[in-house]
This record gives C-alpha cells, structure tokens and sequence, in this order.
C-alpha cells in the first residue's frame, strides 16, 4: 500500500501523478516518477471516463512533430496535450452500492451537485415546482439548461415562480413551462397526462415533489382522504400513465421524510381504510407518516417491476422541518418550523438529494434504493416489506380501477 500526503480532497492527485485520457475515453494515471501507469485514481481506487463533445472553442487535431494528438484553444490558441475534458470525468457506475463513494453530504447545494454538468436536451418534469424545494431543483435544473415542466396547480404561482428563474437567466423562460396539475383530482390527472403525451416524447427525469402536511381531515373530489390522494395516489397514478415516456436513462425521484419510519400501516390485509381513513380515525401527523411510507413502497415496488426496463428510480429524504410553504395549514406547525429554521437545511441544500439522485453518474445501474444527504441510506424495516409493497401497488391499482372512467 503506497502511503499518500494528506488531502482536503480524495479527487486531488497525489504530487508526481498525472491523468491521461485514452481515445476511447479511458482515464489512466501516469506516475512520472516511478514511470508507471494505472486505470485507477491511485487516492480512490475508481476509474474515471470521459464523456460528451469538446468544451465549445475546443479543437482536437494529430500534432505530426510530436506524433500524438493535441487540443487547440481556438479563441486563445493555446494548445495542449491535456484533454479539456479530463476536469469532468465522471467515475464509471458500480452495480453496488456500496461502493458509491460519498461525493455530498447535508452541507451540499443543488447547484453544487450539478457543478460542470451540461444538461441541454433533458427534460424534467416535477409536481409542485412553483414553491420551496421543487422550485429550488426547479431552478437548478434549469439554470444547466434542463427544460422544465411545472406541474402545479396554481398557474399564478408557477408563473411567477418562471419568471424569478428567468431574472437570474433569462435564457431558461424559453425551457420552462406551465401544465396545469391537481393531484387532488384524478380527472386532472388524466387531463395533464395527455397533455404531456402530445408535447414530449421522452421525460429525463421524473421528480415527484409534491405533497400536503398537517391538513385538517379533508376529501377530495374523489371520495378520499386528500393527505393519502395528493402525496401518494396521484403520483402513483402519473406515473403509470407516463409509462411510455420513460426508458433506460430515466430517473424517476420520489419525495419522502425520515417521517416514514413512525408509520403505523398493517404489514397483512392491508385496505383502504388504512390509507384512507374515516374522520374518526384521522390524526394529520400520522396520514403524513403513512403516507411518507407510502412513497417508500411505491418507489421500491415500481423499481422491481421496472427493473429490465433499466430505468432508475429512488425515494429520497430532502431534510427535517425545512422552511418551507408544507406548514401553512396549522399554526403550530408554522410556529414550530420557524423556531427551528436557523438550525435546518436551506431550500438549495433540500433539494441537492433529489437532483443528485436524478443526475449522479455513478448511480447509474442501480434502483430501489433510499437517499438521505445525498448518500445511501437504510430505509425503515416496514418500507422493506416486499408483502406490503405489492399490497400498496395492488389497494392503489384497484382504487384507480373504481374512480378512473
């Protein structure tokens, strides 16, 4: 084992080594005093590769005096035999995850996640992107050139929401839009979706943001609770019915808390009453757990059946008692989040899990699986019921069987 001088990085090459890029896009590390060469960062142990077109003004041409290839910098000629891309080389994907090296953690930013990559030509589509941490991924995305579809329910609000991402860039109005979406309604559901089905023909990265917390017992127009339908049932209804719009390189989020843990959902015989219900049985805080667990199976459930699809999909803890619009239904809770905002994640630190998980390289491969800071984390032991989640996905299939016309 070669001992290495400490480093604030683990991506800081060691004095005396340098990377090379092969022409297949292979990064090798070349020791210049013992004269040797490695496909693996000597500090990490991971190989790299290097992906995507020249940085713009870039040229590559062979140099027949020093016969080997060089890179041109068109506006300042400066030439190098240094390919330009070697600064975003992005670690090949492992099939286990384990073996994701922790890049972020609960002091990350979005922006600091999505930091050299170029996202023109991906398409997000996130419920409740007009506020709080949807708007802050939102935003992120679009300002490394994803297009965006506000899926919200209040246009006014999502508007305005588009035009402070177009004050900050005024290139990303033309890649953000509005497409009206209640989630407590299935017919809009329905509307949305073949609304979407008519303007895109693939979605990059799915993003289910959107939900309620701390609501007074309330039914939607659907004859259900409206905690279980907006957080939950809606989604899980989006996403089947988008189905064709996904293949391999999609990456399907969904939102969920630490709070799933407290849920008190039955792992047998499970039935809509658990999810949806009566006035007599309804405390706010617990339709928020079950309903956070909810996301959990789903997720778990949808990457199964998904699995040879190769699409992606992962369920994600954004941070406690972020600041927030979620508190605005009860004044205790409104209270209790602002005592507590000095101490918590901002809004771009809570939304860096979600774009993380949408955008991270190394990810690649792997589905099912929980975030929490950016990094893997053991869901609750009823999330990892493999009974439960097929009884969630069959009570859901069945309710949409009824209500869906």
């Amino acid at each position: 084992m070669i001992a290495l001088p400490d480093s604030d990085s683990e991506d800081e090459l060691p004095p005396g080594w340098e990377e090379r890029a092969t022409d297949d896009g292979t990064v090798c590390y070349v020791n210049q005093q013992s004269k040797t060469s490695q496909w693996t960062h000597p500090r990490t142990g991971r190989s790299k590769r290097i992906t995507g077109e020249l940085p713009i003004g870039w040229e590559k041409y062979y140099d027949e005096q020093s016969r080997r290839f060089m890179f041109l910098n068109k506006e300042t000629q400066q030439r190098t035999n240094v390919d330009p891309r070697l600064a975003f080389a992005v670690e090949e994907p492992t099939q286990d995850v384990t073996r994701v090296r922790q890049r972020f953690d609960s002091c990350s930013t979005a922006l600091q996640v999505l930091h050299g990559k170029d996202l023109h030509g991906r398409i997000a589509l996130i419920t409740g992107a007009n506020c709080g941490i949807g708007f802050e991924t939102a935003r992120s995305l679009a300002q490394h050139g994803c297009e965006i579809i506000f899926a919200c329910r209040n246009k006014v609000s999502a508007e305005a929401a588009i035009e402070r991402i177009a004050q900050e860039r005024p290139a990303a109005r033309s890649r953000c839009r509005f497409v009206a979406l209640d989630l407590s309604s299935l017919l809009s559901v329905k509307k949305f979706v073949t609304e979407i089905k008519e303007s895109v023909s693939h979605i990059d990265y799915l993003i289910l943001n959107a939900g309620v917390f701390a609501l007074p017992y309330t039914k939607t127009e659907d004859g259900l609770e409206t905690t279980f339908q907006v957080s939950h049932l809606s989604h899980f209804y989006l996403t089947l019915q988008l189905e064709t719009l996904f293949d391999y390189k999609t990456r399907i989020v969904v939102l969920s808390s630490e709070s799933h843990r407290f849920a008190n959902l039955p792992v047998e015989n499970l039935a809509v009453h658990h999810l949806s219900p009566p006035p007599e049985k309804f405390w706010s805080m617990m339709a928020y757990n079950n309903a956070k667990l909810c996301n959990v199976l789903f997720a778990q459930e949808l990457a199964q059946r998904w699995k040879q699809r190769g699409i992606s999909v992962f369920s994600v803890h954004p941070g406690n008692m972020v600041s927030t619009d979620l508190s605005r239904n009860y004044w205790f809770y409104r209270l209790l989040f602002a005592i507590v905002r000095p101490f918590t994640k901002s809004l771009q630190q809570a939304a860096a899990t979600s774009i993380y998980c949408a955008t991270a390289n190394e990810l690649t491969g792997l589905s099912g699986l929980y975030f929490n800071n950016c990094f893997f984390c053991e869901p609750s032991k009823l999330s990892k019921s493999a009974s439960l989640q097929r009884q969630l996905w069959d009570v859901s299939e069945n309710l949409l069987k009824e209500l869906v016309q």
